[in-house]
């Protein structure tokens, strides 16, 4: 292989890897919503962190890692604002087709990317992103989206938010270990509310497949994948990549779920997007947390 290929391989395998990861996590949102009607969306996020959290255990082993009374206090913070992002998201696309839900959540990475905003070019991107979300949010018409999952949507992207910026710290201090701890503690933070809407029903074996197929697409696999593409490329080109994933999601939905998306959603999901990318080349580079599967 001479010098220019090997450049080439540099390049897509990482690129290759994310694509992969975003294609996995939405698919595993997918796959999710089988579960709702026998479980609800409380018993589907209950039985993936707690999937996860096993898979998450069982590969980085947290327990080799000592962390301080402060650590703990940022990773519990960290763990709560991830449950609490799997919780709402999934309550939202109970009623809101994928690719809208993951748009919707899109905000709240986009915001934190526009948290020092100061440059012009900074403004046109919150004028695109505020522009989607016009588009997007129901303003009366008998035809527009559920409010409530809109609703539950922006919600996990406050917490998304709240992820990036307690992951961050909580990384930079334990690093990926901290990951499988976040996990754990996201499935105890929401177990009791899975456990009161679904009850007994979360014990039924039959379940544990399709619940260990959310668990490794959702988390175990993207997560992993992630990880590696970080580590072969520029934090920005890192971030700018993961703005399609609201495609991604609305692509997932139409294929999976045959969601169908009116012209003007998709155009709004476009302006996500592009304004995603557009905070992400155009901010002071940051450190990067890791994208979490959704």
């Amino acid at each position: 292989m001479n010098v220019k290929q090997s450049s080439v391989a540099s390049v897509a395998l990482p690129v290759g890897m994310l694509l992969i990861a975003m294609a996995s996590v939405q698919t595993g949102a997918s796959l999710a919503k089988s579960l709702f009607p026998a479980v609800g969306a409380q018993g589907t996020t209950t039985l993936r962190l707690i999937f996860a959290s096993i898979l998450m255990l069982i590969i980085l082993r947290p327990w080799r890692t000592t962390f301080t009374a402060a650590s703990l206090r940022t990773v519990l913070i960290y763990g709560i604002a991830l449950g609490g992002m799997n919780f709402l998201f999934y309550m939202a696309i109970r009623t809101i087709p994928l690719g809208i839900g993951v748009a919707l959540e899109f905000t709240g990475p986009l915001a934190v990317a526009l948290l020092h905003s100061r440059k012009i070019t900074d403004f046109v991107w919150i004028a695109l992103a505020v522009t989607g979300l016009a588009l997007l949010i129901p303003m009366g018409q008998a035809d527009s989206l559920d409010l409530t999952g809109a609703l539950y949507a922006l919600g996990a992207g406050v917490c998304w938010a709240a992820y990036i910026l307690f992951g961050q710290k909580a990384g930079a201090d334990h690093g990926v270990q901290t990951a499988a701890l976040g996990v754990v503690i996201a499935a105890v933070f929401i177990a009791p509310i899975g456990a009161t809407h679904a009850g007994s029903a979360l014990l039924d074996p039959a379940l544990i497949p399709v619940a260990l197929g959310v668990a490794i697409l959702s988390t175990a696999l993207p997560y992993t994948l992630e990880m590696i593409a970080l580590t072969r490329m520029p934090v920005r080109t890192f971030g700018t990549l993961m703005s399609m994933e609201p495609a991604v999601g609305a692509l997932s939905g139409l294929m999976f779920l045959h969601e169908n998306l009116s012209l003007t959603q998709w155009l709004a999901i476009g302006a996500i997007i592009i304004a995603s990318a557009g905070a992400t080349l155009t901010t002071r580079p940051e450190p990067a947390a890791l994208v979490p599967a959704d």
